[in-house]
């Protein structure tokens, strides 16, 4: 079994690489480990879309016989029943900053005719993780929708708009990189996120952010242990 971690930072992560075996630093800021009998490597892309969308094309490309692909990171919940602490699989996918402003109206790229709302790799105008990997631990998880953003939302007039207008539960500024990379290269995946703040005004004292990644990498390494 060879599976591919990726984070957008060492931080999100410290927990769970202490719980791997170093073996060596690869190419292309991969860290090679294993996790018992299972060959486990580590790729830390930056934050952000750009970075997270050109470091794991690079690496799924170079390197195409992994047999799963797990995103690793913290999120904000517009969920109320997703408390900071909370580990979630994100399922959906969706880019509510990409498309153009007319006045006070946003036209998605769907709604721009860019691309048809099911033209590949898109499903009704998301991607959407259709077959994720049979995984004991995975499947406990809640499935959830989330928007893939540039900038984190902490106004309360943007925060509104974004909840009617997409519904979400969770945000990340990677999840939707790495959902469409793994798409394109066809590689069984799964975006798992630990809440470390609820979505509102920004409130630092608020966030939990070292409880979030306890969390969220015992999960992981249970997540390796099954696969």
């Amino acid at each position: 079994m060879r599976i591919l971690i990726v984070s957008a930072t060492a931080a999100e992560i410290d927990p769970l690489v202490a719980g791997l075996r170093f073996c060596a630093d690869g190419e292309a800021r991969v860290t090679r480990c294993k996790r018992g009998a299972r060959d486990v490597d580590v790729l830390t892309t930056g934050v952000g879309m750009v970075a997270t969308a050109a470091w794991c094309s690079r690496v799924l490309a170079m390197e195409d016989a992994y047999d799963m692909a797990l995103n690793v990171g913290l999120c904000g919940s517009f969920d109320a029943s997703l408390a900071p602490g909370a580990v979630v699989h994100v399922i959906t996918e969706q880019l509510p900053e990409l498309g153009a402003e007319d006045d006070r109206a946003f036209l998605t790229l769907h709604e721009l005719g860019l691309i048809e709302k099911n033209e590949f790799p898109f499903q009704a105008g998301r991607l959407l993780n259709a077959g994720p990997p049979l995984n004991e631990i995975l499947l406990r998880l809640p499935g959830v929708h989330g928007i893939t953003v540039n900038t984190v939302h902490g106004n309360d007039e943007t925060i509104a708009a974004a909840r009617k207008r997409w519904a979400p539960q969770v945000e990340s500024m990677e999840g939707a990189a790495f959902m469409y990379a793994c798409l394109m290269h066809q590689i069984p995946f799964a975006e798992v996120r630990a809440v470390s703040n609820i979505v509102e005004r920004r409130n630092r004292g608020a966030w939990k952010i070292k409880e979030a990644i306890d969390h969220l990498s015992d999960v992981a390494l249970q997540i390796i242990d099954h696969a």
